[in-house]
C-alpha cells in the first residue's frame, strides 16, 4: 500500500503533531510515533507491487498543483479504532482529490482504494490509530477543546506506510 498525501504549512505542522503527541500520551498508545507518521491528509491510497510504477505518475503531479488553503473544523472517529480532525470539503480539496485520482487511475496493475474515489472519500487527518474502546474515549475527551484550524496544503508526498517513509516530495508553488 502506498499512500498520496497532502502536507501542510509548519504552523498547521506544529499544531497537529502536538496534537498527536497529546493523544498518544494521555492514552499511552504511541502506534503514530512508533511508525513515524506525519500530519497529512490521504488523497489516495494505492495497491502496487511497487513504488517505481508510481513514482512517473506522481512526477507528473509537479508544478500542476497550487497551495491551497483548508479549514479544519471536526474531531471524529472511524470506529473502533481511529481519532482524526477533518476539514470540510471545499472546492480546493476536492479539485485536488480528483487530480490525485485523474493521475493514478489508469496505470496497469494498481488498485485505487475504494475508500479514497469521489463520493467515497472521508478528508481526514489522524491522530491515533489502534485505540481501544477506553483510549478512544480519553482521546475523545481530551479533544474537546478542539477549535478551528485554518490550514494551507503546501506539498504532496508519495508514501510507503508501516512505518511511514517519503518516497517522493513535490513542494507546491
Amino acid at each position: 500500500m502506498y499512500l498520496i498525501s497532502a502536507y501542510f504549512d509548519e504552523n498547521t505542522n506544529n499544531v497537529l503533531k502536538g496534537y498527536i503527541e497529546k493523544v498518544a500520551q494521555a492514552t499511552e498508545n504511541d502506534f503514530m510515533l512508533a511508525n513515524n507518521v506525519p500530519p497529512h491528509l490521504t488523497l489516495s491510497a494505492i495497491e502496487a507491487r511497487s513504488v517505481d510504477v508510481l513514482v512517473p505518475a506522481f512526477e507528473m503531479l509537479d508544478g500542476k498543483i497550487s497551495k491551497g488553503a483548508i479549514s479544519l473544523i471536526t474531531v471524529g472517529q472511524l470506529m473502533p479504532k481511529v481519532l482524526y480532525v477533518a476539514p470540510y470539503l471545499n472546492e480546493y480539496l476536492q479539485n485536488l482529490e480528483q487530480q490525485v485520482i485523474d493521475c493514478f487511475n489508469d496505470i496497469p496493475d494498481t488498485s485505487i482504494s475504494h475508500y479514497y474515489r469521489p463520493f467515497s472519500w472521508l478528508p481526514h487527518i489522524t491522530l491515533a490509530k489502534t485505540l481501544n474502546g477506553e483510549q478512544m474515549v480519553t482521546a475523545v475527551q481530551l479533544m474537546q477543546d478542539f477549535k478551528r484550524l485554518d490550514a494551507s496544503i503546501v506539498r504532496l508526498g508519495l508514501a510507503k506506510v508501516n512505518p511511514h517513509e517519503d518516497v517522493k516530495i513535490i513542494e507546491l508553488d
